[in-house]
């Protein structure tokens, strides 16, 4: 279980004339782990996420107020209207002015007229930018998500901008500002994250790598929040603190989602079973994008029932819990209420989320839930979403074939496993996407070959354990029952097996396999 163990303040000391050396605005919250007990070892994991404020992200809205963004600004916090100023002094002079008039052609030329949107698309373009000066994307243009692409051609005239009007001094003289609102508000988003991990108890395995990211922004307006996830392993949050709101729903909303999100994107190949429940949802006004991909919809409903099952108020009674329950389940979430009596069970035991959740998967009444969800009557609209790229759970090839098999696409899953081992993003998931292809064709002998190769490259226990059952199966439709026998042994041996491949590999054990009449029946 995840837990926050230690406060880490980074410190950078920068000179400024003969005043002392300022912190560098890079205050983090380090979240430490404990050791991870295996069957026959435990292994150190380090997960972490941070607290922090940034000055490409500054500078970039910085711009946006140069060029008319006012979007809540008696609202806003006092820092906001001090930058303000001190942008209007720098403006006085001709080359700054010259500077601003090119950067602010370009930003009104790719105004949507809506001025959250519009902050969204910069925010997305600020997260996929270097430091200044250079301000250079962190990735090419084609890889660059849509809504920051709109936007790229701000950086050249943001330079100049930067540059002419000294932005870093400006940056400088308001960072002790920026730094106290991370000293104010690191302990409240601590507590947050340790609550919700102790509330999942989720093992740590698969978080290398991967982080959770606040910053804390006052020049936008402050009933906006800028949540998002770019290949399932970064995830940010943009927020304008104020007062003792820092939006602490949306933050866990989000957090939910980076510790939740890797279950679906490895579970992909067995969410097929559920796929009719969409046919009832059609209607919904909530994202079209829930519509067409069960494992969106399941893992958004899942994080909506614990919100409603732990809400912000403990004391908040059972009937108002239901009624939140009620409103996502109208918007379209239909299987929130699904998952939130799972979670009435899940609390009084001791099994991790993890484990729980493919059992929760493997045993729903599909039937049931679609004829609930087609007699609910939907709303006229949705709340605007949290998370703004969570239907961009991820975006690599093995994840894209992995959905397109569970799609009922193999000759499209087996183009993109090829092209992710040739990225060498994941070999184990690649092959055992291969193996499935080739068994869909009947290549018994091409399906062993790559079983066998995602059992030697790879731990994750899903792939590990469900490769032994394939193999085992393949062996006993080949009559070599003891050889079969072997391999569902060695599934009930992996380092925390699943669920659902537990159980299936006990049936492999009791009795010889045979090919279901159901194609649903199983993985």
């Amino acid at each position: 279980m995840l837990s926050v163990q230690l406060l880490e303040l980074r410190a950078k000391g920068q000179a400024i004339g003969h005043q002392e050396a300022l912190l560098s605005a890079s205050l983090r919250i380090a979240v430490l782990t404990a050791l991870i007990a295996s069957l026959s070892s435990a292994a150190a994991t380090q997960v972490r996420a941070t607290l922090d404020v940034s000055e490409t992200l500054f500078s970039v809205v910085a711009g946006m107020n140069v060029c008319g963004y006012d979007q809540e600004l008696q609202a806003s916090s006092p820092i906001r209207t001090e930058v303000r100023a001190d942008l209007v002094e720098a403006s006085k002079s001709s080359a700054v002015f010259a500077a601003a008039k090119e950067m602010c052609r370009s930003y009104q030329d790719h105004r949507q007229g809506d001025a959250a949107h519009d902050l969204a698309q910069y925010v997305s373009l600020a997260l996929n930018l270097g430091p200044p000066p250079e301000f250079s994307p962190k990735l090419r243009e084609a890889d660059l998500p849509p809504d920051a692409a709109y936007v790229l051609g701000f950086v050249p005239v943001l330079k100049e901008y930067y540059a002419a009007a000294k932005l870093h001094s400006i940056w400088l003289k308001h960072q002790p500002q920026y730094l106290g609102l991370i000293d104010r508000y690191h302990g409240p988003v601590a507590e947050m994250i340790n609550s919700t991990d102790r509330y999942l108890r989720m093992p740590m395995s698969g978080y290398a790598g991967r982080s959770f990211n606040v910053y804390l922004e006052p020049m936008i307006a402050p009933g906006q929040v800028n949540s998002r996830n770019y290949l399932q392993d970064y995830y940010f949050v943009v927020v304008s603190p104020l007062g003792d709101d820092i939006h602490m729903e949306a933050l866990r909303h989000t957090y939910l989602h980076f510790v939740l999100d890797p279950m679906i994107a490895k579970r992909a190949t067995s969410l097929d079973r559920l796929k009719p429940i969409l046919q009832a949802v059609q209607t919904a006004p909530m994202s079209e994008d829930y519509k067409t991909d069960m494992g969106l919809l399941a893992i958004e409903c899942l994080v909506r029932a614990i919100e409603a099952r732990t809400p912000v108020d403990p004391k908040l009674p059972e009937k108002a819990r239901l009624a939140l329950v009620e409103r996502d389940e109208a918007e379209g979430f239909v299987l929130t209420g699904y998952f939130y009596e799972q979670l009435h069970d899940f609390e009084k035991g001791g099994t991790g989320l993890q484990n729980a959740f493919p059992d929760w998967l493997h045993n729903m009444d599909v039937a049931h839930e679609k004829k609930q969800a087609s007699e609910i009557t939907f709303a006229t609209k949705s709340e605007p979403e949290v998370m703004q790229a969570s239907k961009h759970v991820s975006q690599e090839k093995i994840d894209l074939a992995e959905r397109a098999l569970a799609s009922g696409n193999p000759a499209e899953a087996g183009k993109l496993a090829q092209a992710s081992l040739q990225a060498n993003e994941d070999p184990s998931r690649a092959y055992f996407v291969l193996a499935k292809v080739a068994s869909f064709s009947g290549d018994m002998q091409g399906a062993q070959t790559d079983f066998q190769k995602a059992l030697e490259t790879g731990k994750d226990p899903h792939v590990v354990a469900w490769s032994h059952i394939y193999l085992g199966r393949i062996l006993d439709l080949q009559g070599e029952r003891d050889s079969a026998v072997v391999q569902y042994k060695a599934a009930l041996a992996t380092s925390d097996v699943p669920a659902d491949a537990k159980s299936t590999a006990e049936r492999g054990l009791q009795q010889p396999y045979e090919p279901p009449t159901d194609k649903h029946q199983d993985q």
